[in-house]
């Protein structure tokens, strides 16, 4: 493990900032959107209205952070859940896995602490209390199922498009599009979170732990069960990146980079 940390740190922190910023993100918004004193809210009185300008951002977040350079190096899991399928269906090995799912929690804590930094109660209080996941009126046992089928549908699409070679470059698009739809659809049953880690960073800054379990097993089972269901049916599974760019190395593969490419060409010629 002192080997894998050495050589692939800068993918681990890459995949924290890519959490901490997803965080903030949605921290930022979330107030300007919820926040009782905030005249965004008052002039979008409509609770659908204002969930869909969450997803919108969020969405566009995620694309945002999985096309970034960061992102195509790392592979933009930015979700433990995301690493533990891509571990069952063997493209991280367990030593990388573990390292991403630590340091995706701890930037993912760190962000929410740093808009815990900025905006104070405003964003730890309720009504947001630096927006806890939650179950929604229907229960846990609700909350449960959406957050698993959230997962299995996100996990289901990123793999069916990323191991087609003709679409794979679609692969953060449409992962965006299903955030987005989720947090409108979803957020009323579940609190929409199909991230541990990001419901982890809430209940730290928070303190609201209601049923944190839900989101700590619902999402990974999810994605388990897709993986599960990619290997059942014989398909073959792409590397472990949401966009898989050739001109960054990958620590899944062993695709050198551009870089290393135009280096190998210079020595050549």
């Amino acid at each position: 493990m002192p080997h894998t940390l050495r050589a692939h740190w800068p993918e681990y922190l890459m995949e924290a900032i890519g959490v901490g910023l997803f965080m903030l993100s949605a921290g930022l918004v979330a107030t300007l959107l919820e926040h009782p004193a905030s005249p965004v809210r008052h002039a979008l009185p409509s609770a659908f209205g204002r969930r869909a300008l969450m997803g919108a951002a969020m969405g566009l977040t995620a694309v945002a952070i999985i096309h970034s350079p960061m992102g195509r190096r790392s592979g933009a899991h930015i979700n433990p859940a995301v690493t533990l399928a891509f571990l069952r269906l063997g493209k991280i090995t367990a030593a990388d896995a573990a390292f991403y799912v630590v340091f995706q929690c701890l930037g993912g804590i760190t962000g929410a602490l740093l808009v815990a930094g900025l905006l104070g109660e405003r964003f730890t209080l309720p009504p947001l209390s630096a927006i806890a996941t939650v179950p929604g009126p229907a229960g846990p046992a609700a909350a449960f199922t959406v957050e698993a089928a959230m997962a299995f549908v996100l996990m289901s699409t990123v793999l069916a498009i990323s191991g087609d070679t003709r679409r794979m470059r679609l692969t953060g698009l449409c992962a965006g599009a299903l955030v987005a739809f989720f947090i409108t659809a979803a957020a009323p049953l579940s609190g929409m979170s199909i991230n541990p880690a990001r419901t982890l960073a809430s209940a730290v800054a928070g303190g609201v732990w209601t049923h944190a379990w839900i989101y700590a097993v619902a999402p990974p089972l999810g994605m388990l069960l897709a993986a599960e269901a990619h290997l059942r049916v014989g398909r073959p599974a792409a590397c472990a990146k949401l966009d898989h760019d050739p001109r960054h190395p990958c620590i899944f593969c062993g695709h050198p980079g551009a870089a290393a490419h135009s280096m190998e060409d210079i020595h050549v010629h």
